[in-house]
């Protein structure tokens, strides 16, 4: 069992040799023991501080201004979401945090939209307040999307299962790109006893298969590791992955979930920026532990669940259904 975040080569995966490969492929499955690996990517640094720049441009608008960007009844899978309202499952005190959410369109007679109209909402982006934003946010969206893809290629090996496994249950899945504004400190009164000063969201786990974490515009990101708070700050040219509820399911375990939190360091006083993907199945996938992981030593642990429903459950437990709120602010 690995307790240490290691940084891997998705290209040298996709381009090395078949020792390379493995290296790769080893070095992901030890390092998931933590739910937490860092990569290389290629994606557009000139995208990346384009699209923080546009995005910093939204949250300095008014609060009318943003609202006119919220989704009702998208349950945050859309449009804007404002401050103390995503609640982590684990906490009944909401989140310092706002956000502006964003997925790919799918046809509308897609069976997959028909079927799960709550997943597949009709896009709200800022277009009318930040000229431009959509083009850009989309670029984005579909970069990291392919990065997720070709990393869980990693993964699927790992598992004993062919690279492509994964590649048919996310098509055209759900997969959802959140940028988010985490107050300066002015704004935020400080906690009490032996927490940190200034916790910006509760620990939690991700609902969904992989997350992908580009750079952000200062630290805070704090995964746990062996029971200890550990600093995540994604390498220069890299980025950070980390596990969700829906891969630990599949996986029977072996695989577990990251668990994370983001905290201000001691005597940071700004604003926090970050950009986040949540790679998502088809709502349709049967979240049923793959043959591989189920043996005599780790016999199966879960029962099948549909995806649809795991992200619905956790869709209430963390605040964001609006007619059926579990935390009231």
């Amino acid at each position: 069992m690995s307790d240490q975040i290691l940084d891997v080569d998705l290209l040298a995966f996709e381009r090395g040799s078949s020792e390379q490969r493995r290296a790769v492929v080893d070095g992901v499955t030890r390092s998931l023991a933590t739910g937490f690996v860092y990569t290389s990517h290629d994606l557009s640094e000139d995208l990346l501080d384009t699209a923080y720049g546009m995005l910093r441009e939204f949250f300095e608008k008014t609060p009318d201004e943003k609202q006119q960007s919220t989704a009702r009844g998208a349950s945050g899978q859309t449009g804007y979401t404002g401050l103390l309202v995503e609640t982590a499952a684990s906490s009944d005190t909401p989140d310092w945090k706002e956000m502006l959410n964003w997925a790919r369109e799918i046809d509308p007679g897609h069976p997959l939209k028909r079927s799960f109209p709550h997943s597949y909402p009709d896009q709200v982006l800022p277009e009318s307040v930040v000229p431009g934003i959509t083009d850009v946010l989309y670029r984005f969206h579909d970069s990291i999307a392919d990065l997720q893809r070709r990393f869980l290629h990693v993964i699927a090996e790992g598992i004993g299962c062919h690279e492509s496994f994964f590649d048919g249950m996310v098509k055209d899945g759900p997969t959802l790109t959140r940028a988010i504004r985490y107050p300066s400190m002015g704004e935020i009164p400080a906690s009490d006893g032996d927490a940190p000063s200034y916790v910006w969201a509760a620990e939690h786990g991700d609902i969904n298969l992989i997350t992908a974490l580009p750079r952000a515009t200062a630290p805070g990101l704090q995964v746990k590791v062996d029971d200890q708070w550990v600093d995540a700050v994604a390498p220069d040219n890299g980025v950070i992955i980390n596990t969700g509820i829906m891969l630990e399911r599949l996986t029977n375990g072996a695989i577990p979930i990251g668990w994370h939190r983001v905290v201000a360091s001691p005597g940071f006083t700004g604003e926090r920026y970050s950009v986040v993907q949540f790679c998502h199945p088809r709502p349709w996938t049967v979240l049923a532990p793959v043959a591989s992981c189920c043996t005599p030593e780790n016999p199966q642990r879960f029962s099948a669940m549909s995806a649809a429903d795991a992200l619905n459950e956790v869709l209430y437990e963390i605040n964001l259904v609006e007619d059926a709120r579990r935390v009231t602010s």
